[in-house]
């Protein structure tokens, strides 16, 4: 691609992109802070791909969430996940009627546009595997039919973390399927003086308007296709994902401290965020630095470390930064 092209595309990119400023300052009307947490629900949202949340109670989470789902002129749904729901109850069933003698289909909250998972590891496994279908193919099969879901379809889901009372670890194959991972931490004192002042008020509900349409994002989408990656840069990525996996190749002192590296999927997102992370900043074009912002949240739930790391106290997140100071930048 020559330079008047990206010189195009980054004009496109800017276009596309007025809808962001406008999306941001309507959910921070309700939501204090937390701006790296709705950069991050912004870049699933425009790479087609589902985030988890995972923070101790009371950060706000599902309040985000819920905000940004009324921000858009979409269907929302929240399940809230409890150790007794049974995957019916998220999917749909079969429904016996006595009059025909048929049994007709009755769809679950899954078929709606946003998905919000409150508390996903409240839930079993079991429930937990309910999801898979619909989170990787876009679809739900009940009995004999299968249903395609509607576009943009998006899971975003909260968690506690497992130390909490009550939580169940989730299965490796659902935690795989969400593009991001982010981890929330405490608001500072400025911030939380303001969410005193914004929400200490006894039966006074902030709700936030509708400023997105759902085609303006999937036309965001089809630019952030577009936006330009150098061949180094997808080299990069690749070199990031197999340093997980082969990490003695790469002269990385991490020998029996990883069991499973990052999977094909984490190549693939990274690249997806990384060309969203380029969106939001405005540009036609991916930078390292893009790679580096969004590399931990895509990667934190992808490696999984041995009982050695464990020993040392060591978590995945203290593994990933040793290997993007370590691996080359382009």
């Amino acid at each position: 691609m020559n330079t008047q092209d990206i010189s195009e595309l980054n004009e496109e990119v800017k276009r596309e992109a007025t809808f962001v400023s406008l999306l941001r300052d309507e959910i921070q009307k309700i939501v204090v802070g937390q701006t790296y947490l709705i950069d991050r629900l912004l870049i699933g949202l425009l790479a087609d791909g589902h985030v988890l949340l995972e923070g101790v109670p009371g950060l706000a989470k599902t309040l985000t969430v819920k905000t940004l789902s009324e921000c858009i002129s979409t269907h929302f749904q929240r399940i809230q996940f409890t150790p007794d729901l049974l995957p019916a109850d998220i999917l749909g069933t079969l429904v016996y009627n006595p009059k025909t003698g048929d049994f007709n289909i009755k769809k679950g909250p899954i078929f709606s546009n946003l998905i919000l998972a409150d508390e996903i590891n409240r839930a079993p496994s079991k429930v937990q595997a309910a999801l898979l279908e619909a989170m990787q193919e876009r679809q739900v099969t009940i009995g004999e039919e299968t249903f395609p879901l509607a576009a943009p379809f998006l899971v975003l889901a909260t968690q506690n973390p497992i130390e909490q009372e009550g939580t169940y670890v989730l299965p490796e194959a659902q935690v795989d399927r969400f593009m991001l991972k982010v981890s929330l931490g405490y608001s500072n004192k400025k911030e939380e003086k303001e969410i005193l002042n914004r929400m200490a008020k006894i039966g006074v509900k902030l709700k936030a308007k509708a400023v997105v349409s759902p085609d303006q994002i999937l036309k965001a989408r089809e630019v952030v296709n577009r936006i330009y990656m150098d061949d180094k840069i997808q080299d990069y990525i690749i070199d990031l994902v197999f340093a997980t996996r082969e990490p003695s190749a790469y002269k990385l002192n991490l020998d029996g401290l990883i069991h499973i590296g990052a999977s094909p999927r984490a190549t693939i997102n990274l690249t997806l965020c990384a060309k969203a992370h380029a969106f939001l900043q405005g540009r036609g074009y991916v930078t390292p630095q893009d790679v580096k912002s969004i590399g931990m949240d895509v990667l934190r739930h992808r490696v999984l470390i041995s009982y050695e790391a464990e020993a040392q106290e060591m978590s995945s997140e203290d593994i990933i930064r040793r290997i993007f100071d370590e691996v080359k930048v382009p």
